[in-house]
């Protein structure tokens, strides 16, 4: 038979833990695994300024043909601005655009096949660690994947070993740097540190590729924002990956965009027919309902000021459950040693907790995070963090 020869892939392990999590019945557990926001009532919501733009568009929308190549023209203009700045130069001389994409992950393919068919003979750098999924998206387009320093063995950043390795990339590779909220680790790079990347991105002529997947969630919105800016204005070309699944709460509908700066308009236009081929054997065209969702809020100013106002709230939220974890923590005498946790940006923590530490949690207390100690901060629940703090200095004593 046709079939008889094809093996079984292990599933996800992050998958996994969510059907361990629904099973467990202690009404006391906690889903610190699958990197999804969620509210205090365990829920991942539908933002109201999401559902308003979604009630005017069924009103409103007059047709479903598809949307072309690089998808929704205003949501790339709206999405461009919102990464790179509504007083961008790059976007008022044409020598950045979108192209959208189901997601960031659809964004980060299409970078991956390009760069393999366009700049071939590059190799990718990435974070020592980074999100598991970069590792296979560039490895199945066949590029040469390579890692540079980020996390030490003491769960610290280390931005010296980081500097010592970028200094050695052959020239012309592409390094991914992550914007913000660093995924899986939650530590960020500070204004000097990119400083210092820049010089080492020059010098080398690297071609930098900057996933930005959790604009708003760190810092804010602006703030978040500063070294994607950084670089586009100090650099003649980069390239950025930009999702709507966080801040916009359009996790299922697949919102993206693969942001690219040129030298000049001209070879801007060149990049952009490259990518428009590639995703035609790709996707072909991407989804469009997100996508108007999100050029709707963008395009309108109370909507916007709205959504604004809702990305906020979850960065503030998380942001405390950071604090009030290491506040919980401190009676055990362990504020000190897990202080990092509220030093952290983002949806994710590493912990430091060992993978050993984790199958206690997870047998002993109910406690689900990924066996690498990361945790979803925003899985936490504010009326709960004395019994999770409990749980966690059990197995750290």
């Amino acid at each position: 038979m046709h079939f008889d020869a094809i093996g079984r892939v292990p599933g996800d392990p992050i998958l996994g833990l969510m059907d361990l999590y629904a099973q467990d019945t202690n009404p006391n557990k906690f889903d610190l695994g699958v990197g999804v926001y969620k509210d205090d009532q365990g829920l991942t919501p539908i933002p109201h300024s999401v559902k308003l733009a979604e009630q005017r568009l069924v009103e409103q929308q007059t047709t479903k043909t598809y949307i072309g190549g690089h998808g929704d023209a205003a949501f790339g203009t709206l999405i461009s601005a919102l990464v790179l700045g509504a007083d961008s130069a790059l976007i008022r001389e044409r020598r950045a655009g979108a192209t959208q994409t189901p997601g960031g992950t659809g964004a980060l393919r299409l970078s991956a096949d390009f760069i393999a068919h366009s700049l071939p003979g590059r190799g990718v750098w990435l974070s020592n660690p980074t999100w598991p999924i970069h590792e296979t998206i560039f490895a199945k387009a066949g590029l040469k994947v390579s890692h540079y320093p980020y996390v030490g063995a003491d769960n610290r950043l280390d931005v010296a070993a980081m500097l010592a390795t970028l200094a050695t990339v052959p020239k012309g590779d592409v390094v991914l740097l992550h914007a913000c909220c660093h995924n899986p680790t939650g530590f960020d790079l500070s204004q000097d540190d990119w400083r210092e990347v820049l010089q080492i991105v020059r010098e080398r002529q690297l071609l930098p590729l900057i996933d930005f997947a959790y604009q708003g969630f760190g810092d804010g919105l602006e703030q978040d924002a500063w070294a994607v800016r950084l670089f586009a204005a100090a650099l003649p070309e980069v390239l950025v990956t930009s999702s709507c699944s966080k801040n916009f709460g359009l996790y299922r509908d697949r919102v993206g965009a693969l942001i690219v700066c040129a030298a000049n308009a001209e070879k801007l236009t060149d990049v952009r027919s490259q990518l428009a081929n590639t995703a035609r054997n790709l996707w072909s065209t991407p989804p469009d309902h997100g996508a108007a969702v999100v050029a709707t809020i963008l395009g309108d100013a109370e909507l916007k000021k709205l959504w604004s106002e809702e990305v906020e709230a979850m960065r503030s939220r998380i942001a405390q459950l950071r604090s009030g974890l290491v506040e919980a923590l401190a009676p055990h005498g362990l504020a000190e040693r897990f202080a990092h946790i509220g030093a952290q940006r983002g949806m994710f923590s590493y912990t430091g907790l060992s993978a050993a530490q984790v199958q206690q949690l997870r047998e002993k207390h109910s406690v689900y995070m990924v066996s690498s100690g990361r945790a979803n901060v925003a899985g936490m629940d504010a009326t709960r963090l004395a019994l999770l703090a409990q749980a966690i200095a059990d197995v750290s004593n």
